[in-house]
């Protein structure tokens, strides 16, 4: 593994470890650039306080910490920071206003809700509704034609479970324009070595159709799954059973 942009931190309140661990496992794995992309905050509108992500709080000490590791191990491996975060228009300007000023090196689009997380309309509950999936594709695409994300996380976590050439149609629109703007499709490590719905075998093969490239992403939340070889050998056993060209970096 020569890049990985997919890390947590136990900020997000559902991952462990301390930020130098990571560093330091992603060395010893032979990692060459580490991105960190914690669950980024919103500004909420309401009291609605997240489960599932980090704190507004914690911004300052995310970037402050990743900042000194990054110059402390500045020679033995590239540290990027970034976050994982849903796009979400009406919550975008509060939490580009949240971060303005910081250090930011990326992010990645990780469509866990559609709309405000305190509506619970969480991506990975199965559902037969081709409207949610075609509300899932068509936000998707609406972020990444933002420009503001390296790439999409776990672009299958939609868990649709109804009849097939519908999830085909409508994945293979994502897949061609993920295609379009030269983006990989991410083979999300950490749902393959957990037997997740994600990765997707169907999504895998509307991918091969259009031709997609795909780049492994480990979704580390805790620093022992940077050294997961299991999990690094079922993605790469998926991306060539599919025919997928795995792309080693995009940043850094």
């Amino acid at each position: 593994m020569y890049a990985n942009y997919h890390t947590h931190t136990k900020r997000c309140q559902h991952a462990e470890g301390e930020d130098r661990e990571y560093v330091e496992t992603a060395i010893e794995a032979g990692i060459k650039i580490l991105g960190f992309s914690d669950h980024c905050p919103w500004v909420f509108a309401d009291d609605y306080v997240s489960f599932m992500r980090m704190p507004a709080s914690e911004v300052e000490n995310y970037f402050s910490s990743l900042e000194r590791l990054k110059d402390e191990y500045k020679n033995d491996i590239k540290i990027l920071i970034g976050f994982e975060a849903e796009y979400i228009p009406e919550l975008m300007e509060k939490q580009e206003q949240l971060l303005n000023g910081y250090p930011l090196d990326y992010m990645i689009l990780g469509q866990h809700f559609l709309g405000v997380e305190s509506n619970n309309l969480y991506t990975g509950a199965p559902t037969t509704d081709e409207a949610t999936l075609k509300l899932y594709v068509d936000t998707v695409i609406e972020a990444v034609n933002t420009g503001k994300y390296l790439y999409v996380a776990h672009p299958d976590v939609l868990n649709y479970v109804g009849d097939s050439a519908i999830y085909e149609k409508h994945m293979t629109r994502l897949c061609n324009h993920l295609k379009s703007k030269n983006i990989p499709v991410e083979i999300n490590m950490l749902g393959a070595f957990e037997g997740r719905h994600y990765p997707s075998e169907h999504f895998l093969r509307i991918a091969q159709k259009v031709q997609n490239n795909c780049i492994i992403g480990m979704d580390a939340h805790s620093p022992a799954q940077l050294k997961n070889q299991k999990g690094l050998d079922i993605c790469n056993q998926l991306a060539e059973k599919h025919g997928l060209e795995v792309v080693k970096s995009l940043l850094g």
